[in-house]
């Protein structure tokens, strides 16, 4: 029985199986619509979320399987101090796979060692988003043919940001990727995210503007400056608006650059950029279906 806690947990070629599985089901989704019949999905989300769960759901019905859960802490038993552990053994004699998000970082590995079944992470706290990374690695192969021989930028909050930090992570294992990190001082990446990078041998730059460096970029990974991750909510308001892609900015990007971003988006894409055909943040988010019907049929060894 295997888990997805981190991005890192499947091997490069395991990866592109993955990958080349959800290509697969975006052509051919007919052929999966009763792979997964009798098989139930719980979706464990302790904190909220739109695209992750629903996705999620999405991704299981699309198999032909069926959905049970919660959307919030205070609707389960947790509001009464049950424990992650004894949630997820009760919740094994329930279901065959199941999907947490957490605020606390750690609470879907604490999962995993208590389960019966596949635990996947949906998030847990500024740690690791895997299955968005997974959506992130699937839309850049599929629009761009490969995973390496590019320069990223990723802008916004690069400290707190989970998505950030499993992308980079995961990124780091193809060739020839340079990464340009732009954020405020107060949001840089974290110290042992930039040591992952230094240890790998990658090329990367810290910058405090876009405009100076987007026509460098062939993807730029877009994050929102997140409240939910503050202490202090000056600094939050302070900081919230300090990048800001326009249409001005994106005149100075390349023709093929893409725009990612892991949604939701508050207002650090401006809406006249949607309609940018290298805006694919919304196509983004299909792609997450796809990927996580591919995950699902992989950790519970479906055969396809």
């Amino acid at each position: 029985m295997r888990h997805l806690i981190s991005p890192l947990d499947f091997s490069v070629e395991e990866l592109d199986k993955l990958l080349e599985l959800a290509g697969d089901i975006e052509k051919n989704p007919e052929k999966y619509s009763e792979i997964c019949k009798g098989k139930k999905l719980a979706t464990l989300f302790y904190e909220p979320s739109t695209r992750t769960r629903l996705s999620f759901e999405a991704a299981m019905l699309n198999l032909g399987g069926q959905v049970l859960g919660f959307s919030e802490a205070t609707s389960s038993s947790a509001a009464k101090g049950e424990s992650v552990a004894d949630t997820i053994q009760v919740i094994s004699c329930y279901a065959d796979i199941c999907a947490m998000r957490h605020p606390k970082e750690g609470a879907a590995l604490v999962a995993s060692r208590n389960a019966r079944i596949p635990v996947i992470n949906a998030g847990d706290g500024g740690h690791q988003h895997p299955t968005q990374t997974l959506t992130d690695l699937l839309t850049v192969k599929s629009l761009k043919g490969e995973l390496g021989n590019m320069t990223i930028g990723l802008c916004g909050d690069l400290k707190f940001g989970r998505t950030v930090h499993s992308l980079i992570n995961s990124l780091l294992r193809y060739e020839n990727v340079k990464f340009l990190l732009i954020s405020p001082k107060e949001l840089r990446v974290p110290d042992y995210i930039i040591e992952n990078i230094e240890e790998a041998g990658a090329e990367y730059e810290e910058v405090t503007k876009l405009e100076d460096v987007i026509g460098e970029l062939d993807l730029l990974y877009m994050t929102r400056v997140q409240r939910e991750r503050f202490f202090n909510e000056e600094d939050y308001i302070r900081l919230k608006d300090s990048f800001i892609l326009d249409r001005a900015k994106m005149k100075l990007a390349k023709d093929d650059m893409l725009v990612l971003h892991p949604l939701p988006r508050v207002n650090e894409i401006s809406v006249e950029v949607d309609s940018d055909p290298r805006a694919v943040y919304f196509k983004q988010a299909q792609y997450g279906v796809y990927v996580r019907m591919a995950l699902i049929l992989t950790l519970l060894e479906v055969e396809v």
